[in-house]
């Protein structure tokens, strides 16, 4: 499926589960519990080693089929059949009949919401902004315990029933692995770093809107939780992050403790995962959270449209900081609500950013 891209867009393979949740698993004396976390991560490690390879050639997504609506989704959905050759089997196109498999379908309809979320938030078709198909490829290998984006289509695991249930259960992870499309498409913010912390922040932030959009939520009446309902119920934990509460999303005698930081009190130097890429990111998460709180009302709106703002604005470097991000955010809530002085949107976006400890000025 790779394909050369002219706008130089890096493919990466972004997976929702975090390297030391699987290293944590794959140290386990029992093997029903180690033996699927270890081959998650060979699959993944491979996984990551070709689409490193495909970079050199660049990646490039379908455009829409000839006749079909713009602004409107065209999703597919195969069945890789429990092996690993993307993307498997056809078994649910765009307007077909839902299948006997609840899998297929929760896959299918997370592509559209989180199509329906960016197009009448934001008003963008599809995650390149130009109508793109959406893709998907369930019941990945076996016993998989992630699901990712790789720069070209969504893959999901099945989970191996022990800790991890099927990946197609929470929308937000649907919503978070597409909107590394997104970035992909926009910023194409560097996967390592600061820079590939708020890569996994923009996508945690906007998976969760996608889930609220979809349920028609508030900010006060959100649960912030990235992944709830992904854990199966020997694991003492809630989800896989807390936007809300960065650190708290489980604390279990296997996967051991959530060790996302809320403030850059905490923040994590590591060469692990990227340089952290799934720990910072709580940083940002807060922030984001924090806003969301102060503006009150449907997040996606103002506290989403700044964010939004940023990430397609053009301005941000693909290395940036949490300080450049920061700096942004704060131009953008005055360009959209100022009006030719401070606008509490901006002081909200200033307040958030200095209570995770991160520099505006």
């Amino acid at each position: 499926m790779t394909v050369s891209d002219p706008t130089g867009h890096m493919p990466v393979f972004c997976p929702i589960v975090p390297p030391h949740v699987l290293d944590a698993l794959a140290r386990h004396e029992d093997p029903v519990l180690s033996d699927p976390a270890r081959r998650t991560l060979e699959i993944d490690a491979h996984e990551r080693s070709r689409r490193r390879t495909a970079a050199f050639a660049g990646v490039a997504t379908a455009p829409r089929p000839e006749g079909a609506a713009p602004h409107h989704p065209h999703r597919t959905v195969h069945d890789a059949g429990h092996e690993t050759d993307l993307p498997g089997r056809t078994v649910r196109g765009e307007g077909a009949p839902a299948s006997r498999d609840a899998t297929v379908n929760r896959a299918y309809s997370g592509l559209g919401a989180t199509f329906e979320m960016y197009l009448k938030a934001y008003g963008r078709d599809s995650i390149d902004g130009k109508g793109v198909p959406l893709v998907a490829s369930v019941h990945y290998s076996r016993d998989y315990n992630n699901a990712f984006w790789n720069g070209e289509q969504m893959v999901f695991g099945d989970g191996d029933g022990e800790v991890f249930l099927d990946f197609t259960i929470p929308v937000d992870v649907i919503g978070h692995e597409l909107t590394h499309g997104v970035t992909q498409h926009t910023a194409n913010l560097a996967y390592e770093g600061q820079s590939g912390a708020l890569n996994e922040s923009v996508s945690d932030v906007f998976g969760s809107l996608i889930k609220q959009y979809a349920l028609g939520q508030t900010a006060a009446e959100a649960d912030w939780l990235i992944g709830a309902g992904l854990l199966a119920p020997r694991v003492t934990g809630t989800a896989l992050r807390s936007m809300k509460a960065p650190g708290t999303a489980y604390d279990d005698d296997v996967l051991g403790k959530d060790p996302q930081p809320a403030t850059m009190d905490g923040y994590v130097k590591t060469t692990d995962d990227n340089g952290g890429v799934h720990i910072n990111s709580g940083i940002p998460n807060h922030a984001f959270y924090l806003l969301a709180k102060e503006l009150g009302g449907h997040a996606w709106e103002r506290a989403g449209q700044i964010w939004y703002d940023v990430l397609t604005g053009g301005d941000l470097a693909q290395d940036a900081s949490f300080a450049d991000f920061a700096r942004l955010t704060v131009q953008a809530a005055h360009g959209r609500y100022g009006k030719g002085g401070t606008s509490p949107e901006e002081d909200a976006v200033v307040k958030a950013w200095a209570e995770v400890g991160v520099e505006t000025a």
